[in-house]
């Protein structure tokens, strides 16, 4: 009787038993991607570095998988930051450029994401999960009129965002210069003079009596110089207020923001996003603002490092991403949480000044930097992954991977199997496991702009990893590192080498690309070369496939990818400005009493 008792409730207790084990085992986990930007990958410590302390990176990578050849798509925001979203090169999606224009320069520009794109954090949505994004976008933000936000984090599959839907850049801060197209504000700086001193001649000759000059001609000079004027004046010296902005969703909450509060508003929105999803699968792109320029003057870090004002603002980084780090785990989510490190692309080395020094990144002994094509210290960047318990604490990957391979990573571990359009990327997870020993990366396509001028290959019966170069870009001035006189380099006519052959290297011997190969010091030259041109006529040919519509995979509708980065897609327009209040008196300032000034204990 006992016996028969005792035995079904046994039996209810080892199913109930079971039933937790496998919801355990079947819940999905959550992701924490931290992208710095610019940032060099010589001045993290795991990757090198012995004179900037990065101790919380550094324990990312001591208790995970840190990457050697990890290499962005691209060498400048906009585009490495679309190709990273996507899985796809930034040439599918229209982000590139074909001119010295290379990034989005005005958030009320029309270029950006298209929306017939898909990123993983939409992907993800589709999988129940809930999506943010804190920090930096650039990726645009309307099409036709201000309000559309055809381009915003929202469409792009971030349940919530916060932060800057454009960047942090110079002319945020008041007295640090002014980054976007310099020469041409000149220009019309001087044509207004130019006008302004005509139309002032002709007055005095007409009222001094010298001279009769119509009254049309008079009025005629009079609108040329006030339109000269507008031109200069209303785009770019106004432009604290049109691209500085923070928004909330849709919504404008500061404009212009507030630049010294803007890495503690970051961070507790970040940790309170964590915090408010913990009981369900999230994902979160945790974009920092640092490290572009102008470079933070946080009291807290002021002077403790032993690289000025560029080193402070790196053992910030530092900081922040141990507080979210200590936030996943104080919440016991690190064993169900992927957190992964990197950068958008290398350290800008020509941004420096007399009064600051060098405020750029380090890019170790990777020739190059950030704006320099397919140079290796451009798009060479960190890659760290942590996941206890799932990944091996302390393990070296040698093998190339790329921020493309983010998107089939995170879809395998969020189990999404429904069909999908041409990836770059592969699922990473079989490398970091130690699941296999080689990735899957057998060439590599590196763009500058819309122009491809390097190509990678690791053939599988070899250790080497060979690159050639089609094109350069022309530092200056001569024999200089950089394109210093431009302070970036670009990518067309004048301003780079062809080279017929390309040059050759090979990465496993000659990291630094300091010493091209020829026939008669590799012995498989022409097989090396053979074996890229053909690789590359395969790429090039699946830019010219048609691609069906995001919305249904199994669809027939072909989308036909429009430039992002041509002049009427970028330059300033009135309408498509987001504003806080009535245009063009835009101003607000945000309640910020839920954070909390940084504190070093």
């Amino acid at each position: 009787m006992r016996s028969s008792v005792l035995a079904p409730l046994l039996s209810l207790l080892l199913t109930a038993g079971g039933h937790v084990t496998g919801e355990e085992v079947d819940k999905k986990p959550n992701f924490v991607l931290m992208m710095v930007d610019d940032l060099g990958i010589g001045d993290i410590g795991c990757y090198g570095n012995d004179t900037i302390r990065s101790p919380n990176i550094d324990r990312l990578a001591s208790e995970g998988v840190k990457l050697t050849q990890h290499i962005a798509a691209a060498p400048l925001c906009s585009p490495s930051r679309a190709a990273f979203m996507t899985g796809r090169y930034a040439i599918r999606s229209g982000m590139v450029s074909t001119g010295r224009v290379q990034v989005l320069l005005f958030l009320g520009g029309s270029g950006g994401l298209p929306p017939s794109e898909t990123t993983f954090a939409k992907r993800l949505q589709q999988q129940g999960y809930t999506t943010g994004l804190i920090g930096k976008w650039h990726l645009g933000l309307n099409c036709e009129h201000r309000g559309d936000h055809c381009h915003h984090p929202n469409q792009h599959g971030f349940s919530y965002f916060y932060g800057l839907p454009f960047t942090l850049f110079n002319d945020c801060v008041p007295g640090e210069g002014s980054d976007v197209l310099v020469n041409l504000q000149h220009s019309l700086y001087n044509l207004t003079l130019l006008l302004g001193l005509g139309l002032f001649t002709m007055v005095c000759v007409r009222v001094l009596g010298l001279y009769q000059v119509s009254l049309w001609l008079l009025v005629l000079f009079f609108l040329l110089s006030v339109a000269a004027a507008a031109v200069w004046i209303v785009p770019f010296k106004f432009l604290q207020t049109w691209n500085c902005i923070i928004m909330r969703n849709q919504d404008v909450v500061e404009q212009p923001m507030t630049v010294e509060t803007l890495p503690q508003r970051l961070l507790a929105e970040a940790q309170n996003f964590i915090k408010r999803n913990a009981d369900h699968p999230f994902l979160l792109l945790f974009s920092l603002a640092h490290i572009h320029t102008p470079l933070f003057k946080s009291p807290a870090f002021a002077g403790r490092s032993r690289h000025g004002r560029y080193g402070d603002n790196l053992e910030e980084v530092d900081w922040i991403i141990g507080k979210v780090t200590e936030t996943v785990d104080s919440l016991n989510l690190s064993n169900n949480t992927l957190m992964y490190f990197t950068s958008d692309h290398g350290g800008h080395l020509e941004d420096s000044d007399s009064l600051i020094g060098q405020k750029g990144g380090w890019n170790g002994k990777y020739k190059g930097g950030k704006a320099m094509g397919g140079w290796e210290g451009g798009i060479r960047v960190p890659g760290i992954f942590r996941w206890p318990g799932r990944l091996t604490a302390g393990k070296v990957v040698d093998e190339p991977t790329s921020l493309m391979d983010l998107y089939p990573t995170l879809k395998y571990l969020a189990k999404d199997t429904k069909p999908d359009r041409h990836s770059d990327g592969f699922n990473l997870m079989p490398l970091l496991e130690g699941k296999v020993a080689r990735s899957e990366h057998t060439f590599m396509f590196h763009y500058c702009g819309a122009y491809m001028n390097a190509a990678r290959w690791h053939p599988p019966d070899s250790g080497s990893i060979f690159k050639v170069h089609f094109f350069t870009p022309n530092f200056s001035p001569l024999g200089a590192g950089g394109c210093y006189n431009t302070k970036v380099c670009f990518c067309h006519g004048e301003y780079v080498t062809q080279h017929r052959p390309p040059l050759l290297f090979d990465l496993y011997h000659d990291p630094s690309e300091s010493h091209p190969l020829m026939p008669d010091t590799e012995p498989r030259y022409a097989e090396i070369l053979e074996q890229i041109s053909r690789a590359v006529e395969r790429h090039e040919q699946t830019l010219e496939q048609k691609e069906t519509s995001n919305d249904s995979a199994s669809s027939t509708e072909t989308v036909r990818v429009q430039n992002q980065m041509t002049w009427d897609r970028i330059l300033w327009r009135p309408w498509l400005q987001p504003c806080c209040g009535t245009f063009p008196f835009c101003g607000c300032k945000e309640n910020a009493t839920h954070f909390k000034a940084f504190s070093l204990v």
